[in-house]
């Protein structure tokens, strides 16, 4: 199968960009989830292959259930290691930035990001890319990052350098994108992806259970508890929502991972067409976290857009609300009965 990324004078430009780089800084946007955090540790990876060095950073913290992959342990936080990576970013003369199409989703690392004078190059499968004077290497119909940087990888030639960890961490962003290959996956490219990274001797069943079972009692219990007490169902308009609050997440000792995956779960409701998740955050006053999930046609990045200041993929979007979880309960009501004749068709 042939992949077809680049032109042939961009994967010129590419290439001559790695070999003439000394200093070389990897980040990726903020609360990174299995896609950014594995397309972050292949690409660290690959390079380490090319005989370059690159330091890989992230904004803050990301889920106890990524800490298996391979190299975590060399990614730096930006909100405990501000002073090197601000140092870092200064010296760089080149800034990979993977898995966000904005400056603004790196957060408290965008003016650092920003100031660097490197050369920047974005790898990314969200809508709208815009990073200024940056390599834009942008395909929102790739189902993740990581499927785009294993056909960025293949169309380079560099498949048969790519060693096991590499391909854990593309199949596991790949996975994670999806739900577990559930949505956003039925194009032949991606099967074919997975066949290639399985010949790395990859074990895809483990790599579910290190991502999907690996929960703790008290984050099961805290999903049982959403379910029956939380979770609102609108019958007649084939939607439901719940809202998690800060209180509820210190009597359920939440971790951050806890609710990973959580709005998918009411849409096996029979004819659900979608589910949004309203999350109060831990530390910060009027902030809820939106998470929504669709199935067929229904545009919740059109509903993430419109009402809580985000956006995404047509089936899986995220959001953020400056306000109590009350008037966010309000907005998202709002928002589905706004969005009433296409979810009752």
């Amino acid at each position: 199968m042939q992949f077809n990324i680049l032109t042939e004078q961009e994967a010129a430009t590419f290439q001559e960009l790695i070999a003439a780089s000394v200093h070389i800084v990897i980040c990726c946007h903020k609360s990174p989830d299995g896609d950014a955090l594995g397309a972050m540790l292949a690409w660290g990876e690959y390079l380490r292959l090319q005989g370059k060095e690159a330091l890989m950073v992230v904004p803050d913290a990301f889920p106890d259930y990524l800490r298996w992959l391979p190299n975590v342990e060399k990614v730096v936080r930006y909100d405990k290691h501000q002073e090197r990576v601000d140092a870092s970013l200064k010296e760089a003369d080149l800034v990979f930035c993977l898995d966000f199409n904005t400056t603004d989703r790196v957060e408290s690392m965008k003016e650092s990001l920003e100031a660097s004078a490197a050369k920047k190059v974005m790898i990314d499968h969200h809508l709208d890319p815009n990073i200024p004077n940056a390599m834009i290497i942008s395909r929102p119909e790739m189902c993740s990052t990581c499927e785009l940087m294993f056909q960025l990888l293949w169309q380079l030639g560099k498949f048969e350098e790519m060693n096991r960890k590499i391909a854990a961490c593309i199949y596991c962003g790949m996975m994670t994108d999806t739900g577990g290959f559930t949505f956003n996956s039925t194009r032949p490219e991606i099967f074919f992806i997975i066949s290639q990274l399985l010949t790395k001797g990859i074990n895809k069943d483990k790599i579910y259970r290190n991502v999907y079972n690996n929960y703790s009692s008290w984050a099961i219990r805290l999903r049982g508890y959403i379910l029956y007490n939380k979770m609102n169902v609108i019958d007649h308009l084939h939607a439901s929502y719940f809202v998690l609050t800060r209180q509820e997440m210190e009597r359920f000792h939440f971790m951050k991972g806890d609710a990973e995956g959580l709005v998918n779960i009411p849409l096996q409701i029979k004819g659900m067409k979608l589910s949004v998740s309203l999350r109060e955050d831990n530390q910060r006053e009027n902030l809820v976290w939106v998470s929504l999930r669709s199935v067929d046609d229904f545009p919740c990045n059109k509903m993430a857009a419109e009402f809580f200041n985000g956006g995404g993929h047509l089936n899986a979007s995220g959001g953020k609300l400056f306000c109590s979880v009350g008037e966010a309960e309000k907005i998202v009501r709002e928002a589905i009965k706004s969005y009433e004749e296409l979810l009752k068709n």
